[in-house]
């Protein structure tokens, strides 16, 4: 990135210690960070400010993506520190063990008057993948609870991403995070994912394609027995791995049929297209279905601080309730006052300022914006998503739908065009099959002023430009 390296004309100019340039240098040559990637060198951040992040030699960027589809309140809330501030005034950590906190309950409480169905009951956690794992050991516990032992299969999609955990991992259909690990990951069976733009005959109606699509998962289970399946797990619109790919309508509501058949329980996994991202709440009352759990992190606290749950069903927690009483999981800052204060008040703001209206809002008109900008650009294939939760799909040629050479990295030139012109956006490689295929995803904030639109979109294609070879096009 900017900034990172030296020019060799820094050397002749006269900096003092406390520069930012040299401050950020020094930080990369001197950290003991093991950081994701041990050659990155990253900008320093500094301060952030509504959907702008600023780093430590005064270069700000635009926050189009929310990080990973989490900030989705910005970066300095107001209403949110203010709560953090009082609780900490109050009590900063109390272990679940020993005592339940009143932020705790109270966003409980918000929750389940929120979710759809009789999901009542939450279950907090740290994170995305903490909550899709307690989601496999309770669906596991379930069974057993109810005199279901056999019950031990999971089943879940290819393309899909459940988080980095070895069990979440396990389910996980990316197939480039599974790689190194396959061989201490649990059993899974991998079914299609729902991917129209790909896997949809031309002349196929959506119906028709929903009924496939979703008749792999009666496949699977006859083939496995499905007396012996636990659990079926899938994201409602799927997030990184493909980048907003939402299922055609009716296909959940068929796989809601389908584990209702077979007695399996319907694991919705909404870390990244939850808590009002696609301008619902919760992403899967667009599908007209009600899962037996569902997992959400990510914006729920909007990352002010860590925190996850796990909705679960009151027969899910009766089950556990009148068996025998304790789930057997738990980490020790589950439930963390500070962490549950900041997310409420991110839900109360949410709730009270209808703020997901907005989020419909701004999402059309977003995609609108991407249309006009890339509808008739020869690699960018398919434009799609709900809400504020938004993803094109990068191909070498459109009417083919050939993914471009891996090798090129069309993903990773993107991302370092975008940041070096200020823009975060959040593009991945593997898109069709783990290894071929590009994508880039947008998940702002849900704040955004409607005037940055053009912005995002004109910075974004400028670098889907530069990484394809593309004519840059002349500004409207």
């Amino acid at each position: 990135m900017r900034g990172m390296q030296l020019e060799p004309w820094h050397l002749h100019c006269n900096l003092t210690p406390s520069h930012p340039i040299l401050r950020v240098q020094a930080i990369a040559a001197m950290s003991h960070v093991f950081h994701r990637h041990t050659q990155a060198e990253l900008p320093v951040v500094a301060h952030g400010d509504g959907c702008t992040l600023t780093d430590t030699t005064g270069k700000t960027y635009l926050d189009a993506s929310g990080g990973a589809a989490v900030s989705c309140l910005g970066h300095s809330h107001p209403a949110v520190i203010e709560a953090m501030k009082q609780q900490l005034d109050r009590v900063a950590f109390a272990h679940t063990g020993f005592f339940t906190n009143e932020a705790m309950e109270a966003l409980a409480d918000q929750l389940a008057a929120a979710a759809p169905g009789n999901l009542d009951r939450v279950y907090f956690v740290s994170g995305g993948s903490e909550a899709v794992e307690a989601g496999l050991k309770l669906a596991r516990q379930f069974h057993l609870e109810i005199g279901q032992p056999q019950r031990r299969h999971f089943i879940a999609r290819r393309q899909s991403y459940h988080g980095n955990t070895l069990g979440a991992l396990s389910v996980g259909g990316n197939a480039w995070r599974r790689a190194p690990f396959d061989p201490i990951l649990m059993p899974a069976r991998h079914i299609a994912p729902c991917y129209a733009y790909r896997e949809q005959a031309f002349d196929e109606s959506n119906h028709a394609y929903a009924e496939r699509a979703a008749d792999a998962l009666e496949t699977a289970l006859l083939d496995l027995g499905p007396e012996t399946v636990a659990a079926f797990v899938a994201e409602p619109v799927v997030g990184a791995t493909m980048g907003a790919v939402p299922a055609v309508p009716g296909y959940f509501r068929r796989i809601r049929d389908i584990c209702d058949r077979y007695g399996v329980l319907l694991i919705l996994d909404e870390v990244m297209c939850g808590m009002g991202r696609t301008g619902t709440l919760f992403a899967c009352e667009q599908d007209d279905v009600v899962p037996d759990m569902i997992a959400i992190a990510k914006g729920l606290g909007a990352g002010y601080q860590p925190i996850g749950a796990l909705l679960v069903t009151d027969a899910v927690f009766a089950a556990i309730r009148d068996g025998s009483g304790f789930f057997q999981h738990g980490h020790t800052y589950m439930g963390h006052p500070l962490a549950c204060a900041a997310a409420l008040a991110v839900q109360r703001y949410v709730a009270a300022h209808d703020v997901l209206a907005q989020v419909r809002d701004l999402g059309k008109r977003l995609d609108a914006a991407l249309h006009t900008r890339f509808d008739d650009h020869p690699h960018v294939g398919d434009i799609r998503g709900r809400g504020l939760f938004l993803g094109l799909e990068l191909v070498e040629d459109r009417l083919s739908k050939k993914p471009f050479d891996p090798a090129l990295k069309i993903h990773a030139k993107i991302k370092a065009k975008a940041m070096a012109d200020g823009l975060m956006c959040y593009p991945m490689g593997g898109t069709v099959d783990g290894r071929h295929g590009d994508h880039v995803l947008l998940a702002p904030p849900f704040i955004l002023p409607p005037t940055l639109i053009d912005t995002i979109v004109e910075t974004l294609g400028r670098a889907i430009d530069q990484a394809t070879g593309t004519e840059t096009r002349p500004a409207a």
